[in-house]
């Protein structure tokens, strides 16, 4: 048995926040749509050259982390900074 819930259900429409990619402006879409420009910037991204290829990924490297294994600390050499009176210059 269908009721009146189920009925506006059908008729809903979700929507989230989004930010425009290009100007920064917050909007309104439809989830899941995948839209990432704003109607203002929809048609200047629309007039820009498509690109031939695909761009490229950036894969930052890796460098091999530093061995201390022959580092060791002595807490009572460890001095305590001196306090002076009054504020930081």
């Amino acid at each position: 048995m269908k009721t009146k819930r189920d009925d506006a259900r059908k008729n809903e429409v979700r929507v989230e926040l989004k930010y425009c990619e290009r100007c920064g402006a917050l909007w309104m879409r439809e989830c899941g749509s995948g839209i990432i420009y704003c109607n203002g910037c929809q048609t200047d991204v629309t007039e820009l050259p498509m690109l031939k290829k695909k761009p490229q990924t950036v894969k930052l490297g890796m460098g091999q982390r530093p061995a201390i294994d022959d580092f060791t600390f002595d807490a009572s050499e460890e001095q305590s900074p001196k306090r002076t009176r009054g504020g930081a210059a």
